[in-house]
């Protein structure tokens, strides 16, 4: 027979046999069936074909575009269409690692990540490029910006997987996750299938990782920040590099917890392990942390040096209702998390709220025996739902149980009267919302629009509660001394503020323009995708999750003067007040030894707010290599010029002579001279490889700057080539 075209075309098959699926009692019988199928569908008359991708998509992970009846003949496909938003996309993802662990393309299987955007700023191929970085995707991954495969297949959900047979025909579709187990049954016997029938090829495919080719960053896509009540600490969820840093607020850092590898372990701040971590909550010297894709909350004591598990059993749950103990109740991915207090309680946040993305809604953890809004009394350890139903929508209802949330992702509290609320950032449906802690009402406050079931009401503009448009949001935080709530709009690229009493919307910093400038003004100030953000006590500095920027930059809310900062390592710097400038007295920076040359480099014409770039090309005598045991570095100084370093990062180390790092420095927007000299400094530790000589070598490069306000173009580069 024939068959129609697109997945309508696969259904009345497919339907059949995931009936006769239900009815299998044994693996046998549902090998069994899945290959009765597959013989029915290759014998149809007419394939059910796919179109090849075109040839002017963008792709990632390739050594170039790939053609689905080229290079992928002979193979088993899986595409997965996906959105990088989407929290059942990202839910899917294990699964597809897990395939690919199972079967490689040498076997005869590839994945093909299909994206298919549903808002505008996730059509750009940059922003993709994060959404691969963040989430591991190794597999290719090609743009397909206007849907156009997505409806060419009728596809009409994310994600969307779609098995190909080796002829590019179309075999079976699941929709939505949870479908791990059908996934793993259709492709092993499809290649089975196939390979039986002689048309699976073991041809390798052209994989190169766009990993591989970033340099490192102190930061990788934080996801969340939050400062103690004193102003003194902050706590930064380094959300790419799977761990959590707890800093003062000059940059130095105090702790390193975790990472950089993903893992799911407690213990000690050496062996603990996280795993995506996003939103972070302290107190005293106890920190929570919502480690998103563990679906764990864990709980960090910086005295002790101790993570332990407090909620979550390390798999995703799906239970929308909760109940149980903390460590016994599964949750999922959950995205931030704040301190509260309940009801009844005798202890002052004694709640810590859950924004529970995973089943779009807000979730408490009872740190102490209380009771919630409306609530019966409840057990110290009791993790369960607050608000939502579970249904993924854009809801509001004076019955929490009866609202619904679309990806809640930011939480903020404001407990004082009037607002005695908590805000959310609900991503999805692109809005802001309030709970009342009085009686659980959830409230509309900002963006989206009043039909519940559109979660596509999104957009950049500033104006007053419905008319109001965001792009999802991910960050909230409460500035009570001013009483507004500052919001990272993440996809619009811009923070924005609201006042709660008029539900006026208006955008404080950002361009709108996905980059990284601190310009002279805020609205000229870049970010890209900020996904959180806190206001200190004192209400003076806000701090922001500038994600895929990979840094955290500081917005002074008195003179509205934004900065970079900077990540210092504790050895190197002394411990200073002013929140942006590091002390220029640098400790254990090593003296250059007297021989060391200095290479004058020639002047260099630049302009304000312009990036520098140094690329170090340095080479060791013959037989020789790096000690491990003493740390080779650079470091940056300005001789009477110290404001060109302010905010920056200037020093670091070389860790491997075989990856020199690349040294970056932005020029201020306002520069205090039209002429500076830059030194980067750099001191390096040898020895002969049979260790029986170490030596320590050191030159430095001089940089004149010539600073005239012309367009220089956004990056000028340096090489510092020298053979010692």
């Amino acid at each position: 027979m024939a068959a129609g075209g697109g997945l309508p075309g696969l259904l009345p098959a497919q339907t059949q046999l995931e009936y006769a699926l239900l009815d299998a009692l044994t693996p046998q019988e549902k090998d069994n069936l899945v290959y009765q199928y597959l013989r029915k569908v290759d014998s149809w008359e007419q394939d059910l074909k796919v179109p090849d991708f075109g040839g002017d998509l963008e792709w990632l992970n390739t050594e170039g575009p790939i053609s689905l009846y080229q290079d992928l003949c002979g193979k088993v496909v899986v595409l997965d269409f996906f959105t990088y938003c989407c929290i059942n996309c990202i839910h899917l993802l294990p699964d597809l690692h897990a395939l690919e662990h199972k079967y490689c393309d040498k076997d005869g299987l590839l994945v093909v990540g299909v994206h298919s955007a549903k808002f505008p700023n996730e059509k750009v191929l940059n922003n993709i490029k994060g959404a691969v970085l963040r989430y591991n995707i190794t597999h290719p991954v090609v743009n397909d910006a206007d849907a156009t495969l997505w409806h060419e297949l009728e596809v009409s959900c994310w994600p969307t997987l779609v098995i190909l047979g080796p002829r590019g025909n179309m075999l079976f579709s699941l929709v939505g996750e949870g479908h791990r187990d059908q996934l793993f049954l259709f492709t092993s016997i499809a290649l089975k299938f196939y390979k039986e029938k002689g048309q699976i090829t073991d041809n390798k495919i052209g994989i190169k990782l766009y990993r591989d080719s970033l340099p490192s960053s102190p930061l990788l896509f934080p996801g969340k920040v939050t400062v103690d009540n004193s102003g003194d600490r902050l706590v930064i969820a380094d959300t790419g590099h799977h761990r959590i840093l707890v800093v003062r607020k000059n940059g130095q850092i105090l702790h390193t917890i975790g990472g950089p590898n993903s893992g799911r372990k407690d213990g000690r701040f050496s062996e603990a392990a996280f795993n995506s971590p996003q939103g972070v909550a302290i107190k005293n010297n106890i920190i929570y942390v919502a480690d998103t894709e563990n679906h764990l909350i864990r709980k960090i004591d910086l005295e002790l040096e101790m993570v332990n598990t407090v909620a979550g059993i390390g798999i995703q749950g799906t239970d929308k209702e909760g109940g149980a103990k903390g460590e016994e109740q599964p949750i999922s991915s959950p995205w931030d998390v704040i301190f509260g207090s309940s009801v009844s309680g005798t202890h002052e946040d004694d709640v810590l709220w859950i924004a529970m993305a995973g089943t779009h809604q807000v979730w408490a953890l009872m740190l102490e025996c209380g009771k919630l809004p409306k609530g019966s009394d409840l057990k110290k350890g009791t993790c369960l739902r607050f608000a939502g139903s579970g249904n993924e929508e854009n809801r509001n209802n004076a019955y929490p149980h009866k609202a619904a949330f679309a990806q809640p992702s930011g939480l903020s509290l404001a407990s004082e009267e009037p607002w005695n609320c908590i805000f959310v950032a609900d991503s999805e449906s692109s809005t802001v919302r309030t709970i009342s802690l009085k009686d659980g009402a959830v409230k509309h406050l900002v963006g989206g629009e009043r039909d519940p079931l559109n979660l596509f009401a999104f957009g950049d503009v500033d104006e007053a509660g419905i008319n109001a448009k965001l792009q999802h949001p991910l960050g909230v935080t409460w500035d009570k001394k001013r009483k507004l709530l500052y919001v990272a709009d993440s996809y619009n690229h811009k923070i924005k503020f609201v006042d709660p009493k008029m539900k006026n919307c208006a955008t404080l910093a950002g361009t709108g323009e996905a980059s990284n400038v601190v310009g002279s003004s805020l609205t000229q100030t870049t970010f890209n995708e900020p996904g959180g953000l806190c206001v200190e006590e004192n209400g003076r500095l806000l701090y922001i999750a500038d994600t895929n920027n990979h840094q955290i930059k500081v917005l002074d809310l008195e003179t509205k003067i934004i900065s970079m900062l900077p990540i210092l390592r504790t050895e190197i710097f002394d411990v200073v007040d002013h929140p942006f400038i590091q002390n220029n007295k640098m400790a254990n920076i090593p003296k250059l030894p007297k021989s060391a040359p200095n290479i004058q480099l020639p002047s260099l014409t630049v302009a304000p707010g312009q990036t520098l770039q140094f690329l170090l090309r340095l080479s060791l005598p013959a037989n020789t290599k790096l000690t491990e045991e003493a740390p080779s570095s650079w470091f940056l100084t300005a001789e009477g010029n110290e404001w060109l370093l302010q905010g920056q990062n200037p020093s670091g180390e070389i860790e491997d002579i075989s990856h020199q790092p690349l040294i970056s420095l932005q020029l201020p927007s306002s520069c205090l001279s039209s002429e500076a000299v830059l030194s980067v400094k750099v001191c390096l530790y040898y020895c002969s490889k049979d260790s029986s000589a170490c030596m320590m070598k050191g030159i430095s490069f001089s940089q004149l700057l010539q600073i005239a306000d012309t367009n220089q173009g956004s990056t000028a580069q340096v090489e510092l080539t020298y053979a010692f």
